[in-house]
């Protein structure tokens, strides 16, 4: 059964985490800069590379320590090599090569976006038929799985991610960085209804998406109703999320029908959101289908499942060239490549 060290720093958490097979959970280490980004309202690359140049050999050594394991033991090291932020990437990427190089031992360069992809499925040496949506920050993502390695673009947002669009209102609102948990908690005892913002694309016909229509239609309700009253701020939450969440279901389980997939996944961030999960779920029960999430360690961006992805790939037979270099922009040919 091997072992892997993994490294994820694509965006602003350094993490580092110890696998043995694909569930043997050795060490799960997340070193989180949101409170520092907070001060900005959003990520700042710069500032996000230079605090994974301190506190990567920090966590990476926490990881190994708390694994009870010296480099030697290892039989390879991961680190994610893109999408993300270029200048974060190279840390990590840097860090696990100098290690491979140091230690002699295979490297393993892995896709960000199919370590949320497996994710819900964690643990398991089979990745199941599925339609998967990879929902976070960054990315809003539709794929069909047919197994490891075997994915198939669906859909995309055309602007906007959904997370983005969570931070974006959530600072037109005053809310704060990151915004997307500040809009859940008020949206609980929030209207849904009251506020009627639209629906991007629900209606296109394809499985893309579109939020930066949604969030223009929250600034412009602002600049006229501005400021809002406190106690509309629950319901202003729960309307805007409704919206997000009304399109992010319709098209999953439009997608799942059109592929004729009885499983289905949520993952990245996003799929955090309280009310996004308890619609899916219900709708799925209703429905007769299954639909997996990450394990709750596992929604934002973590290590682990960079291993898991890596232990995959490591199964496979797949290993990559040590001097392979980082990709920062998302392509759907790099991730299906990458894994075959």
């Amino acid at each position: 059964m091997p072992t892997l060290l993994a490294i994820e720093t694509s965006c602003d958490e350094t993490a580092a985490a110890v696998l043995k097979d694909f569930d043997g959970i050795l060490a799960h280490e997340i070193f989180s800069q949101a409170e520092i980004h907070s001060e900005f309202g959003g990520v700042v690359p710069e500032v996000a590379s230079r605090n994974h140049l301190v506190s990567a050999p920090v966590i990476i050594d926490r990881a190994l320590e708390n694994a009870g394991l010296k480099i030697r033991d290892l039989d390879a090291i991961a680190a994610t090599t893109g999408p993300g932020l270029a200048s974060a990437l190279l840390v990590g990427a840097a860090a696990a090569k100098g290690l491979c190089i140091g230690a002699g031992k295979p490297f393993l360069a892995i896709n960000h976006i199919e370590g949320h992809l497996l994710s819900p499925f964690f643990g398991c040496e089979e990745i199941p038929p599925h339609t998967a949506m990879v929902v976070s920050g960054g990315h809003t993502l539709l794929w069909d799985v047919e197994g490891f390695g075997q994915y198939r673009l669906l859909g995309r947002t055309l602007d906007d991610a959904a997370g983005e669009a969570f931070d974006k209102v959530a600072k037109l609102l005053g809310l704060g960085y990151p915004g997307g948990i500040e809009i859940d908690r008020l949206a609980k005892s929030g209207n849904s209804t009251r506020f009627d913002f639209p629906r991007g694309m629900i209606d296109s016909g394809d499985l893309d998406f579109s939020f930066s229509g949604l969030k223009t239609a929250v600034r412009i309700f602002l600049e006229k109703n501005r400021p809002p009253e406190m106690a509309d701020l629950p319901d202003l939450c729960a309307s805007f999320q409704a919206a997000v969440t009304d399109v992010l279901l319709a098209k999953l389980f439009k997608a799942a029908k059109q592929n004729n997939r009885r499983v289905m996944s949520l993952s990245g961030g996003v799929s955090a959101n309280s009310s996004l999960r308890t619609r899916a779920i219900q709708r799925a029960a209703e429905l007769g289908l299954e639909i997996h999430f990450p394990p709750a360690g596992l929604l934002t961006d973590n290590a682990l499942m960079i291993a898991f992805s890596a232990a995959h790939h490591l199964a496979a037979g797949h290993l990559s060239s040590i001097d392979v270099e980082i990709t920062p922009n998302f392509r759907a040919a790099a991730l299906c490549s990458a894994s075959s």
